[in-house]
Protein backbone atom coordinates (compact mmCIF):
# COMPACT_ATOMS: atom_id res chain seq x y z
CA UNK A 1 0.00 0.00 0.00
CA UNK A 2 1.45 3.38 -1.01
CA UNK A 3 1.91 6.20 1.50
CA UNK A 4 -0.90 8.13 -0.19
CA UNK A 5 -3.22 5.12 0.09
CA UNK A 6 -2.42 4.71 3.80
CA UNK A 7 -3.31 8.33 4.55
CA UNK A 8 -6.37 8.28 2.28
CA UNK A 9 -7.72 5.08 3.84
CA UNK A 10 -7.03 6.12 7.43
CA UNK A 11 -10.07 6.69 9.60
CA UNK A 12 -9.37 8.89 12.62
CA UNK A 13 -11.70 8.25 15.55
CA UNK A 14 -11.76 8.54 19.32
CA UNK A 15 -10.08 5.68 21.11
CA UNK A 16 -12.41 3.27 22.89
CA UNK A 17 -11.72 0.96 25.85
CA UNK A 18 -11.28 -2.00 23.52
CA UNK A 19 -8.42 -0.11 21.82
CA UNK A 20 -6.41 0.38 25.02
CA UNK A 21 -4.16 -2.68 24.78
CA UNK A 22 -3.27 -2.23 21.10
CA UNK A 23 -2.69 1.50 21.56
CA UNK A 24 -0.41 0.76 24.52
CA UNK A 25 1.59 -1.73 22.47
CA UNK A 26 1.84 0.69 19.52
CA UNK A 27 3.25 3.33 21.89
CA UNK A 28 5.80 0.98 23.46
CA UNK A 29 6.83 -0.60 20.14
CA UNK A 30 7.13 2.73 18.34
CA UNK A 31 9.12 4.44 21.07
CA UNK A 32 11.42 1.49 21.73
CA UNK A 33 11.99 0.80 18.02
CA UNK A 34 12.54 4.43 17.00
CA UNK A 35 14.93 5.19 19.83
CA UNK A 36 16.75 1.87 19.51
CA UNK A 37 17.60 2.75 15.92
CA UNK A 38 18.46 6.41 16.39
CA UNK A 39 19.60 6.55 20.00
CA UNK A 40 20.74 3.11 21.19
CA UNK A 41 21.73 4.53 24.58
CA UNK A 42 18.07 5.23 25.41
CA UNK A 43 16.56 2.58 27.66
CA UNK A 44 12.89 2.38 28.51
CA UNK A 45 12.23 1.14 32.02
CA UNK A 46 9.39 -1.19 32.86
CA UNK A 47 7.78 1.72 34.73
CA UNK A 48 7.85 3.89 31.57
CA UNK A 49 6.42 1.06 29.49
CA UNK A 50 3.61 0.62 32.04
CA UNK A 51 2.82 4.33 31.82
CA UNK A 52 2.71 4.19 28.01
CA UNK A 53 0.39 1.18 28.17
CA UNK A 54 -1.99 2.89 30.61
CA UNK A 55 -4.24 4.26 27.86
CA UNK A 56 -7.38 4.09 30.02
CA UNK A 57 -5.96 6.70 32.40
CA UNK A 58 -5.12 8.96 29.45
CA UNK A 59 -8.62 8.60 28.01
CA UNK A 60 -10.04 9.64 31.40
CA UNK A 61 -8.37 13.08 31.25
CA UNK A 62 -7.44 13.68 27.60
CA UNK A 63 -8.76 13.22 24.09
CA UNK A 64 -7.12 10.14 22.59
CA UNK A 65 -7.54 9.25 18.93
CA UNK A 66 -6.59 6.29 16.83
CA UNK A 67 -5.95 5.94 13.11
CA UNK A 68 -7.53 2.85 11.62
CA UNK A 69 -6.26 1.42 8.34
CA UNK A 70 -8.21 -1.49 6.88
CA UNK A 71 -9.93 -2.00 10.24
CA UNK A 72 -6.63 -2.18 12.16
CA UNK A 73 -5.54 0.40 14.76
CA UNK A 74 -2.36 1.76 13.20
CA UNK A 75 -1.58 4.95 15.13
CA UNK A 76 -2.53 7.20 18.01
CA UNK A 77 -2.19 10.65 19.55
CA UNK A 78 -3.43 12.30 22.76
CA UNK A 79 -4.32 15.91 23.50
CA UNK A 80 -4.58 17.05 27.12
CA UNK A 81 -6.77 20.10 27.82
CA UNK A 82 -5.37 22.95 29.91
CA UNK A 83 -4.79 21.91 33.51
CA UNK A 84 -5.49 18.20 32.95
CA UNK A 85 -3.59 15.69 35.09
CA UNK A 86 -0.61 14.44 33.08
CA UNK A 87 -0.34 17.60 30.99
CA UNK A 88 3.17 18.97 30.60
CA UNK A 89 2.00 22.31 29.20
CA UNK A 90 3.99 25.18 30.66
CA UNK A 91 1.61 27.94 29.53
CA UNK A 92 -1.87 28.71 30.82
CA UNK A 93 -4.73 27.95 28.42
CA UNK A 94 -2.55 25.61 26.34
CA UNK A 95 -3.36 22.08 25.25
CA UNK A 96 -0.57 19.50 25.53
CA UNK A 97 0.08 17.10 22.66
CA UNK A 98 1.42 13.73 23.81
CA UNK A 99 2.00 10.16 22.67
CA UNK A 100 1.99 10.45 18.89
CA UNK A 101 2.94 7.05 17.49
CA UNK A 102 2.24 4.74 14.59
CA UNK A 103 2.60 1.00 14.35
CA UNK A 104 6.14 0.19 13.24
CA UNK A 105 5.01 -1.04 9.82
CA UNK A 106 3.43 2.38 9.17
CA UNK A 107 6.49 4.46 10.11
CA UNK A 108 7.28 6.96 7.40
CA UNK A 109 3.93 6.54 5.63
CA UNK A 110 2.50 9.94 6.63
CA UNK A 111 -0.04 8.56 9.08
CA UNK A 112 0.93 11.15 11.69
CA UNK A 113 -0.52 13.93 9.49
CA UNK A 114 -4.21 13.08 9.89
CA UNK A 115 -3.70 12.36 13.59
CA UNK A 116 -2.08 15.76 14.12
CA UNK A 117 -4.71 17.46 11.94
CA UNK A 118 -7.40 16.05 14.25
CA UNK A 119 -5.62 17.06 17.45
CA UNK A 120 -4.90 20.57 16.18
CA UNK A 121 -8.50 21.04 14.99
CA UNK A 122 -9.74 19.95 18.41
CA UNK A 123 -7.44 22.42 20.18
CA UNK A 124 -8.86 25.18 17.99
CA UNK A 125 -12.42 24.06 18.90
CA UNK A 126 -11.46 24.18 22.58
CA UNK A 127 -10.40 27.80 22.07
CA UNK A 128 -6.95 27.33 23.60
CA UNK A 129 -4.19 29.83 22.95
CA UNK A 130 -1.57 27.27 21.96
CA UNK A 131 -0.52 23.63 21.73
CA UNK A 132 2.61 22.56 23.60
CA UNK A 133 4.64 19.40 23.19
CA UNK A 134 8.00 17.91 24.09
CA UNK A 135 10.53 15.97 22.02
CA UNK A 136 13.43 14.01 23.48
CA UNK A 137 16.67 15.92 22.89
CA UNK A 138 18.50 14.52 19.87
CA UNK A 139 15.48 13.18 18.00
CA UNK A 140 15.92 15.60 15.13
CA UNK A 141 13.55 13.97 12.63
CA UNK A 142 10.59 14.20 15.03
CA UNK A 143 11.44 17.81 15.89
CA UNK A 144 11.69 18.65 12.18
CA UNK A 145 8.25 17.11 11.52
CA UNK A 146 6.68 19.40 14.14
CA UNK A 147 8.61 22.45 12.91
CA UNK A 148 7.32 21.84 9.38
CA UNK A 149 3.80 22.10 10.84
CA UNK A 150 4.58 25.48 12.42
CA UNK A 151 5.67 24.45 15.92
CA UNK A 152 8.47 26.64 17.26
CA UNK A 153 11.28 25.56 19.57
CA UNK A 154 10.56 27.16 22.97
CA UNK A 155 13.41 26.52 25.46
CA UNK A 156 11.52 28.02 28.44
CA UNK A 157 9.23 24.97 28.34
CA UNK A 158 12.05 22.39 28.37
CA UNK A 159 11.86 19.59 30.93
CA UNK A 160 15.03 18.17 32.43
CA UNK A 161 14.05 15.07 34.38
CA UNK A 162 16.30 12.59 36.11
CA UNK A 163 16.08 10.26 33.12
CA UNK A 164 15.57 12.44 30.03
CA UNK A 165 15.90 15.96 28.64
CA UNK A 166 12.79 17.04 26.73
CA UNK A 167 12.86 19.99 24.37
CA UNK A 168 9.70 22.11 24.19
CA UNK A 169 7.80 23.20 21.09
CA UNK A 170 4.83 25.50 20.77
CA UNK A 171 2.14 26.10 18.15
CA UNK A 172 0.40 29.42 18.81
CA UNK A 173 -3.27 29.36 17.85
CA UNK A 174 -4.02 32.91 19.04
CA UNK A 175 -1.82 36.02 18.99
Amino acid sequence: MSDTDVVRQAIIREARPEDDSIVGEILVDAYVTQYALKMPEVVYTDERKRALRDVASKRAVASVWVAEVDGEVAGTVALFPPGAPGSEAWLPNAADLRHLATAVRYHGKGLSRPLLDTAEATARQWGVDAITLHVRRGVKGVARMYQQRGYVRTPEGDLDTSTVYLEAYLLRLKP
